[in-house]
């Protein structure tokens, strides 16, 4: 069958509030999507008259030494298709690449076990918008393209933490599964289709990272924008390796959701997450990111060791996580941008990062570091910045900021010049922030047009058109 290429994004992430919280289903998160996105083109890799080939070969073209070749073979049992890097090529890494293999794992399990489609040979093409990472090393730093070189390998890339790799993961397998499946075996667009997506996402995304997380960032490169609720890591906990006796048959349950016993109960709500015309949420690039899963594991420790003071603690900071929502709705449904008071949600988020201070001082973990409180403080004095907050599990990644659309000169004129002191728990200290050209996006995984990525793709094809996937 000709196939005609797909091209497919999936958005960034920011939560705003809820960090920790989100791990656990009494609680519940407000996450962003942001307008920085991971894109994924695919398309039949060419041979010649009476060639066969069995390999899929994937490229990140933005780093250096970032292609991976891979063989594949259905195995026995229904265990589902197994994904082998092919290493000895010139041209590719000898390193692995966890998630992009895992996905193609995961998507081509599914393919085998819902259709009867050949899996042919293929050509993947990832590409990320110039914001995902700190491109000190790039031969052009001002971003005057949507994508540039970052003139480094993949593993030496300083990430801005905006969700790169569930963002990755969930256009790759929507990528993959939408060029090998036939429209009507799985269409995006529909709310049943997203749900498969999802469900398929999550379960790759936490198999590539050895464990079940919140997935809020997989649902919000889903869905956009929405305050979620997580789902119950038990549904995830019986779907196995591939490879392992039924594999393809625990996945097909956990993708379609027919398992009775088990269903997918997370909670995804779009409408609730809004953003005041004239109010944009900014991320600021300190390069300097932390390990999340180190200090998650500290704070839940802490939690675990005096559970009367923790829960006390998260309480607060789920009342005020509500009130921010509450609040951004309500500043949503005004109709005058200059009778906006921005007072009382400025108010909210000081108190929210109040809170977070304590937990970070009981758990001896830098969530909101001394660092990052200069910074905050020091963009908060700008009239027009409402407010901000080191989201998600906080430490050293971007900051967000809340800000109105004519503080941003002056936001800009104060970071050109902004340095910190050394000795802060980050090395030399921070040094140069950057604001990022990003800022929320409600909208979650979409079809794109091809020829966006014509100076990125080899071996063409990439003319054409990727509308034949249009996504609401």
């Amino acid at each position: 069958m000709n196939r005609s290429p797909v091209a497919l994004s999936a958005p960034g992430k920011v939560l705003l509030a809820g960090g920790y919280l989100v791990l656990d289903r009494e609680h519940t998160g407000l996450v962003f999507g942001l307008d920085a996105r991971i894109h994924v083109h695919v398309h039949k890799l060419p041979t010649s008259p009476g060639v066969l080939l069995s390999e899929i070969i994937v490229r990140s073209p933005q780093f250096k030494e970032a292609e991976w070749r891979y063989g594949y073979r259905e195995t026995k049992d229904k265990g589902g298709v197994e994904v082998t890097q092919l290493k000895g090529r010139t041209t590719s890494t000898q390193s692995r690449n966890k998630f992009v293999e895992t996905a193609l794992a995961y998507a081509l399990s599914y393919v085998s076990v819902v259709s009867d489609t050949t899996i042919g040979s293929a050509s993947i093409t990832i590409v990320a918008d110039t914001d995902y990472y700190s491109h000190s090393g790039s031969t052009d730093c001002i971003r005057p393209t949507r994508f540039v070189d970052f003139n480094v390998p993949l593993t030496e890339a300083h990430k801005t933490g905006l969700g790169s790799s569930a963002a990755l993961v969930t256009a790759f397998t929507a990528a993959v599964l939408t060029h090998y499946l036939d429209k009507g075996q799985l269409a995006l667009h529909s709310e049943s289709g997203r749900a498969r997506l999802h469900n398929i996402a999550q379960a790759a995304h936490c198999a590539a990272q050895g464990k079940v997380g919140s997935g809020f960032d997989v649902a919000a490169a889903v869905y956009g924008s929405c305050i979620y609720r997580r789902f119950s890591p038990s549904i995830l906990a019986g779907v196995g390796e591939v490879g392992s006796l039924g594999f393809c048959e625990r996945l097909k349950a956990v993708v379609e959701d027919s398992n009775s016993l088990n269903k997918w109960d997370m909670q995804i709500d779009k409408s609730a997450a809004v953003m005041p015309h004239g109010l944009s949420l900014l991320m600021c690039d300190v390069d300097c990111g932390s390990e999340s899963v180190g200090m998650a594991k500290k704070v839940l420790s802490w939690r675990k060791n005096n559970p009367e003071e923790a829960t006390r603690l998260w309480a607060a900071l789920q009342k005020g996580n509500e009130e921010l929502a509450r609040e951004l709705q309500r500043l949503s449904r005004g109709c005058d941008d200059v009778l906006r008071d921005y007072e009382n949600l400025g108010n909210v988020i000081l108190t929210i990062r109040s809170l977070i201070r304590e937990m970070s001082a009981k758990a001896e973990v830098p969530i909101e570091p001394k660092v990052q409180t200069d910074l905050l403080d020091a963009c908060c004095r700008i009239g027009g910045v409402v407010g901000g907050v080191v989201p998600g599990a906080g430490g050293f990644d971007a900051i967000a900021l809340l800000v109105q659309d004519e503080a941003l000169p002056s936001l800009e004129e104060l970071l050109r010049s902004y340095t910190t002191a050394k000795g802060h728990g980050c090395g030399p200290g921070i040094g140069k922030v950057r604001l990022l050209g990003v800022k929320q996006e409600m909208e979650g995984l979409r079809a794109e047009e091809s020829n966006i990525y014509a100076d990125w793709i080899t071996g063409s094809q990439s003319g054409a058109s990727g509308s034949n996937t249009p996504l609401s």
